[in-house]
């Protein structure tokens, strides 16, 4: 061996540096990736923009070409004290005094790769499986690199694709140890905090940050996309997004959970929330006479453009797609960015998602947009959302329900804890899930269904309960439908009410009495009216 070798050896045997995976870029040199730019003031921009570790990744090129490039490479990532490692080539990273490898598992085993560049050399491993996280930590890894999150055509020779689901599942499965732990494979600005907050089991078991590659090289300003990533990482939403805040106490008893009830609508209706409606043009009359009667305080505004200003008033956002565009979904995003950004709840009413084509791919750009504190819809639209068998759905409606009771609480706490947020299904009977509790509900009335709005304004009314009560949304989204469904009981119970045109008068009237009830301090509006049972999954 000759003593340049062996001084590089050395070099990299007393190089101490911490491993920081909160954002990890990995290369890609391919043209429908670089394009015409320049790898090395890509790389350069990226670390200054805040990337925090650098994976060298070229397929293609011969030895030299790669041992030039990363030496270059390495002169940048030097300079700033971020680790430069090779992709599959250990050679490579042994010329260069690079600061390690990252292995497939095709490639070099761990053993074989510390022997050559010793006991301090950083050595990552992909996996796609429980077993690979496993075998990847008892040969010594310092890393994983979990995925493919989701499809990508960077990457070819892709294993499967395992979703978020199946990077908790593999994390949740590390109970004995922890790995340092990034996902990648399709991520970027618009999705990365909904991956980690989908990701995060618990302080323990969740993902130390996230790797990307288009999202950065084939970005017009590497610097600014690695400083928007790097700030989505830093806030993200495994920690302003908790189903139950940590001082909260889940309750599980139907009993118990009907006895608060009443404290939050009187809490509604003190505080009169903003509901911000982003709602379809048929209802926005209707929706906004329901939040006033319930008491909460709304605007009718699809332009995405005023929602940074409107979310400063620590309201609520409902993305309603009964009217969905290609311009209202751009101003969906917008003012989904905005609302996860201030920390507001925004809630999903995917109105006819499984109708069409179109809906169907609003759907899935919304879900991979940002976060949804609460997803409302009936059975043909919480399918869609959840990507099972296409739902049957006439216009708006769900069509006729061939699913049982169990399996349609099977369906919402799976995707509750999927999505680790409140789901609710609504029909005859409502099914509520947060993941941990899944209730049904057998208020409400058919005159319901025969007004036009009167989901939507549901939703509108539960966004701005969740805006009132954040530490248990569940419990917020259960206020709100006892609130509303009860209020139509009521109403049509009444001897004026003929039909749905007497009804719709009486239903706003019954809105606003249980409201004043509730802040007089009355509370057998629901505790002899509620008709709920918790049900086991």
């Amino acid at each position: 061996m000759n003593n340049i070798v062996i001084f590089i050896i050395l070099a990299l045997a007393q190089f101490d540096m911490p491993i920081d995976l909160t954002l990890y870029l990995v290369t890609d040199s391919t043209p429908n990736v670089l394009g015409d730019g320049d790898l090395l003031h890509i790389v350069e921009e990226a670390v200054n923009g805040g990337v925090s570790i650098v994976q060298y990744r070229d397929k293609h090129a011969e030895t030299g070409e790669l041992i030039s490039m990363a030496t270059k490479l390495h002169q940048v990532t030097q300079r700033m004290a971020v680790p430069l490692l090779i992709n599959d080539r250990v050679d490579v990273a042994l010329a260069v005094g690079a600061e390690g490898v990252h292995l497939g598992q095709d490639d070099m085993p761990i053993a074989t790769a510390r022997k050559i560049l010793g006991k301090d050399a950083i050595i990552g491993i992909t996996a796609t499986s429980i077993e690979e996280a496993q075998a990847a930590h008892k040969g010594g890894a310092d890393y994983l690199g979990v995925g493919t999150v989701f499809a990508t055509p960077t990457k070819e020779d892709t294993k499967s694709i395992i979703g978020t689901a199946g990077i908790a599942a593999i994390l949740q499965a590390m109970e004995d140890f922890k790995l340092p732990s990034v996902a990648i494979g399709g991520i970027n600005a618009s999705n990365v905090q909904r991956v980690l907050h989908q990701t995060s089991i618990s302080a323990r078991h969740s993902l130390d940050g996230v790797a990307v590659v288009s999202a950065i090289v084939a970005a017009k300003d590497p610097r600014k996309a690695a400083s928007e990533l790097k700030y989505l990482v830093q806030n993200a939403a495994t920690k302003i997004y908790p189903a139950i805040l940590p001082n909260a106490v889940a309750v599980k008893d139907t009993a118990a959970l009907i006895q608060r009830v009443p404290n939050i609508v009187k809490k509604h209706g003190e505080t009169n929330p903003l509901c911000h409606n982003m709602t379809n043009l048929v209802v926005q009359n209707f929706a906004a006479n329901v939040c006033l009667a319930t008491g909460s305080s709304p605007i009718m505004s699809n332009n995405g453009n005023e929602a940074p200003e409107l979310a400063k008033f620590r309201g609520a956002l409902v993305i309603n797609m009964g009217t969905v565009t290609s311009d209202s979904l751009s101003n969906y995003l917008i003012a989904m960015k905005a609302y996860n950004a201030a920390l507001n709840p925004v809630l999903f009413d995917p109105v006819g998602g499984g109708a069409t084509t179109i809906r169907k791919d609003a759907v899935k750009n919304l879900m991979a947009g940002g976060f949804f504190d609460v997803i409302k819809g009936n059975e043909g639209e919480i399918k869609t959302v959840f990507g099972g068998p296409d739902a049957k759905q006439r216009g708006v409606d769900s069509g006729p329900s061939t699913s049982t009771t169990q399996e349609k609480a099977k369906l919402v706490t799976e995707l509750a804890r999927r999505e680790r947020n409140i789901i609710l299904m609504t029909g005859s009977m409502d099914f509520l899930s947060d993941g941990d509790r899944t209730l049904t509900i057998s208020n409400g009335t058919p005159l319901l269904g025969q007004i036009t709005g009167s989901g939507c304004a549901l939703g509108s009314t539960i966004a701005s309960y969740v805006a009132i009560h954040r530490e248990d949304k569940f419990l917020a989204v259960l206020a709100a439908i006892l609130h509303y469904e009860i209020a139509a009981e009521r109403a049509s119970a009444q001897k004026t009410v003929r039909g749905p045109g007497t009804f719709v008068s009486a239903f706003m009237d019954e809105l606003s009495l249980i409201r004043q009830e509730s802040m007089n301090g009355k509370d057998d509006w629901c505790s002899g009216a509620a008709k709920i049972e918790m049900t086991q999954v």
